[in-house]
């Protein structure tokens, strides 16, 4: 990814101006009341300050601060005193969990040349904290197998499903083979787990230059690129199945929490893995031969890129940890609500880092304390929230979302009673405002950018995103930009702390972050500290200021709405979309299935027994069945017809403003929205995820399915599957579609 310039669209922006009044009322607020907040979020937004944000990264940053430093341990202990400073309650929860560091790391080229791997990143000079090596974290992969392998290797591409379905039209199988996978294309810990499945004894992750490197851009120090020595660390555990820690699923892992036996952890791989930079990649690809790659599967480097496997390049790989259980601390803090107390609006950014982690994550967290600083100067002259404010910053989040998923697991029954929304951060650059997040929100989340202006170009925020969709958006988002309608959100799939909140226990969620115009190559390094993000990065701290407005303004709707703020005309929307390409998805799957089916009888290839490979699943010989769709459908229709009946009902209501509807009473129900879009069995394979409508790939990792229970089962062939998932996700749909217009009718609709 490269720069793209803000010129076009800012002449873009320029020519669709649909300006929203600033006196019209805010959703959930009457007249008076909107008038009341604007004025309470205009103070708000004069508050943050650039220069404190700047200190704060500068100071949180200093030293590496990863799960069971010292460092970690006394970031958390400040950034508690800084909330109570602020006028805040805080505390500290602790949790035990278990997280592997490295003991020994060994990588060697041993046959047809030898080579050593470095494994370390060189201190900069120039970039102080770089040369903090006594300190950093090594380079590698967490929750990997431990393991000692020498074994012939084979590049596998980005290591993904569909790579292998390429190996195999080779003939080259990776079974006791040493697999090399270069970053990109799925979450890290997608590559060893299919190199697995396949009979890999051991996988080797790379950062090639096409990504990140010199191919972007100059390289750090002269650039905001990743050098050659530099690597990426990162999580290997098999987060799909569930997060946090691996010895403690569905509970809090408290001192006395009963614990797995590390061998019955689904979770933690079971081959070793080790991440390797550019530098320590290029000599063992350059010894691989047999075959040239396809021109997709080529990388940046100066060399030939080949499939290996059949030559005489073989790699010895030695992985072991320490498999200790080390404290994290999580710093919780409140704004107790009035009127609406027992309804919690919870926000919230990890503090822990794989190393100085300037970026990632500390620059989302300055952001919140200084939304949490603007608050408590609010409090301090009056203003009370109606609802329970509840700040998070979590320990933790590099290795598997360690202290969100321990805190919500710990206090999940407290949670789904009281909790409206999550909002989380995950660290902040320059440029455009990304969202995503459960689309009950969608309409909500677009009104607060309208709000937030934009430091370099002037504009809302709105209006930024608003020309890059018409920009690069897909036609239907383009015509709503256009329209100037709202503008669509993400969805949620996994790698932040989220996750436990919408996909284990239902609550309406969002994640919130600018970037775009900051493109680097320092992700999860030594080098991304505080040198390197005040010089490529959000250099002024404009945009974390933009980032505490944007996120605070909407704490504060949320914390003092009369009437919570979901619209459900766009999660209808947005689930008939869903639906739909469930369908178009069947299609193409039964075409691919007719056309393997022809290339095994024609020999091209053999049929494979493997269940778990997507595209060789033992049925695909089979073409595909005729899909049921109509029981979601119909759901689909009801909630559309639901949401609509909401919407004239909310609209009666804020004509009226009658008092004698119970908005307290309506509002307990609202919250609970999102929790009917769960079933406690959970997803197949993977009962951790109860959300029916967004989750992580099992193959994908970070990358989101929606509708997964269905998606994954067509996808996968799994076609016995398919029926049940489609009656399950129907009854969530309509249980929504019969909730929702029951709080309608209590809200004064027609019926």
């Amino acid at each position: 990814m490269h720069h793209r310039s803000s010129v076009p669209l800012l002449a873009a922006a320029a020519l669709v101006f649909l300006p929203v009044k600033a006196d019209s009322p805010l959703r959930g607020f009457t007249s008076q009341s909107s008038t009341i907040e604007r004025e309470l979020e205009t103070k708000f937004r004069a508050i943050p300050d650039p220069s404190r944000l700047r200190a704060m990264d500068s100071l949180l940053s200093a030293f590496p601060h990863h799960v069971g430093t010292p460092r970690d341990s006394a970031n958390a202990a400040w950034i508690a005193k800084q909330f109570k400073a602020y006028g805040w309650e805080a505390s500290i929860e602790r949790f035990d969990v278990l997280f592997p560091t490295p003991k020994e790391r060994h990588v060697e080229l041993v046959a047809p040349t030898h080579f050593v791997a470095q494994l370390r990143e060189p201190a900069v000079p120039g970039d102080p904290t770089s040369a903090q090596q006594d300190q950093q974290l090594p380079t590698y992969n967490a929750y990997s197998g431990d393991g000692d392998v020498t074994a012939p290797i084979v590049y596998v591409n980005y290591g993904v499903p569909a790579d292998y379905d390429e190996l195999a039209r080779h003939g080259i199988d990776v079974k006791g083979k040493i697999v090399i996978a270069r970053y990109g294309g799925s979450w890290r810990g997608i590559k060893p787990k299919v190199a697995a499945e396949h009979g890999a004894v051991g996988c080797l992750i790379y950062s090639d230059p096409r990504q990140d490197g010199y191919a972007e851009g100059a390289v750090f120090p002269k650039g905001p690129m990743r050098p050659p020595e530099g690597v990426q660390r990162g999580s290997v555990m098999d987060m799909p199945v569930y997060p946090g820690d691996p010895l403690t699923p569905g509970v809090g892992a408290t001192k006395n929490a009963k614990r797995l036996d590390r061998a019955h952890a689904k979770t933690i791989m079971t081959i070793p893995v080790l991440p390797l930079s550019y530098a320590d990649a290029q000599p063992l690809l350059e010894a691989l031969e047999g075959p040239v790659v396809p021109g997709d599967w080529r990388g940046g480097l100066p060399i030939t890129y080949r499939f290996g496997g059949s030559g005489p390049a073989r790699v010895h790989l030695v992985v072991k940890s320490d498999w200790s259980l080390h404290p994290l601390f999580d710093v919780i803090a409140h704004l107790p609500g009035t009127t609406e107390a027992d309804q919690w609006i919870v926000r919230g950014n990890h503090h822990d880092a794989w190393v100085n982690g300037a970026e990632d994550p500390i620059s989302g967290l300055v952001a919140e304390l200084e939304e949490a600083r603007a608050m408590g100067q609010l409090y301090k002259d009056g203003w009370r929230p109606k609802r329970t404010i509840v700040y998070a910053a979590w320990d933790g989040e590099e290795p598997a979302m360690l202290g969100s998923t321990e805190w919500a697991e710990q206090h999940a029954d407290e949670l789904k009673q009281h909790a409206v929304a999550y909002i989380n951060t995950d660290g902040n650059g320059r440029g455009y405002l990304g969202i995503a997040g459960s689309h009950s929100l969608e309409r909500f989340i677009d009104d607060v950018a309208r709000d937030v202006t934009d430091p370099e170009t002037g504009l809302s925020v709105w209006k930024r995103r608003q020309a890059r969709t018409i920009l690069d958006g897909d036609a239907d988002d383009r015509k709503t930009a256009r329209a100037g309608g709202d503008l669509p959100i993400g969805a949620l799939g996994s790698g932040s702390d989220y996750t436990p909140f919408l996909q284990h226990l239902g609550i309406a969620s969002l994640a919130l972050g600018y970037g775009g115009e900051d493109d680097g190559g320092v992700y999860h390094s030594v080098y991304d500290d505080f040198y390197w993000y005040t010089h490529f990065s959000d250099t002024a701290f404009v945009y974390g200021k933009a980032l505490a407005q944007t996120v605070g303004t909407a704490v504060l709707r949320l914390a003092n709405a009369d009437l919570l703020p979901f619209r459900f005309e766009n999660l209808a929307t947005t689930v008939k979309q869903y639906v739909k390409e469930l369908e178009d998805l069947r299609n193409r799957r039964a075409d691919e299935i007719a056309e393997r089916n022809t290339q095994i009888k024609e020999g091209i290839f053999k049929a494979t027994s493997d269940p778990r490979n997507p595209t060789f699943a033992p049925d695909a010989k089979d073409p595909a069945p005729h899909l049921n769709f109509a029981p979601l459908l119909n759901a689909v229709d009801s909630l559309t017809a639901a949401a609509k009946r909401y919407e004239q009902a909310y609209e009666n209501w804020h004509a009226d403003s009658a008092p004698d509807v119970d908005l307290v009473a309506i509002n307990r129900r609202l919250l609970q929205s999102e929790r009917l879009l769960t079933d406690e069995a959970g997803l197949p394979k993977r009962p951790w995820y109860q959300h029916l409508l967004y989750a992580p790939g099992f193959y994908t990792g970070y990358g989101v399915k929606t509708m997964p229970g269905v998606r994954e089962a067509i996808e996968q062939g799994e076609w016995e599957e398919i029926d049940p998932e489609v009656n399950r996700l129907a009854n969530v749909l309509n249980a929504e579609a019969k909730a929702v217009g029951e709080v309608a009718e209590s809200l004064g609709g027609r019926a």
